[in-house]
C-alpha cells in the first residue's frame, strides 16, 4: 500500500467508499490490534478531518484510552457512562447530534459538539469502541454509522483476509 491516502468523492458515502479499500490493504497481514487501531484513527482523521478520532479499549469494568488522533483525551471511562460507555454497555452505535443534550456526556474537550461511537467486536463481545468527535453540531448520520461499523469490522482479524 502507498504511504499516502487518497480519499476522493464529493459525498460522505463516496469518501468512505474511497477510503475503505485502502484501510483493507493497510490492515492486511498485520495482526497487532493496537497498530491497526492507530492506523485506522490516523486514516479517518486524515481522510475526513474529524476533530478527534480514537479508540477506547475494554479493560475490566472500564474503557481505557487507546490510539487516537487529536487533542488530549480522558484516560478512563466507566461502563455505561458517557457516550462511549453507553455504546459499550448497549453494544450499539450511538450518534449524538449535540453533546450538550446527551445526559451524562463526558466532556474531554469543550470544542467537541457532536459525536459518534461504534463498538468494536471480537466474536460476541465488545473489546473497544471507536469514538469520533466533530467540532460541528449534527455532523454524523446513518452513513457514518454504516461505514464506521464496516471499518470496525476490519479490526477483527478473521474478517481481514482479503483485499
Amino acid at each position: 500500500m502507498s504511504d499516502e491516502l487518497k480519499v476522493t468523492g464529493s459525498s460522505k458515502r463516496e469518501r468512505y467508499e474511497s477510503l475503505y479499500p485502502q484501510l483493507q490493504a493497510l490492515l492486511l497481514g498485520e495482526d497487532d490490534l493496537i497498530a491497526n487501531m492507530a492506523n485506522v484513527a490516523a486514516a479517518l482523521k486524515e481522510g475526513f478531518g474529524f476533530f478527534w478520532v480514537g479508540f477506547y479499549r475494554v479493560s475490566g469494568d472500564q474503557l481505557v484510552l487507546g490510539p487516537f488522533q487529536g487533542p488530549v483525551a480522558c484516560n478512563r471511562i466507566a461502563y455505561g457512562k458517557g457516550v462511549c460507555g453507553t455504546a459499550w454497555k448497549e453494544g450499539r452505535v450511538v450518534v449524538v447530534p449535540d453533546v450538550d443534550q446527551f445526559p451524562g456526556h463526558i466532556a474531554c474537550s469543550s470544542l467537541s459538539r457532536s459525536e459518534i461511537v461504534v463498538p468494536v467486536w471480537s466474536g460476541n463481545r465488545v473489546i473497544a469502541v471507536l469514538d469520533v468527535d466533530s467540532d460541528q453540531l449534527d455532523a454524523f448520520d446513518e452513513t457514518d454509522a454504516r461505514y464506521l461499523n464496516k471499518v470496525c469490522d476490519l479490526l477483527d482479524g478473521k474478517k481481514r483476509t482479503t483485499v
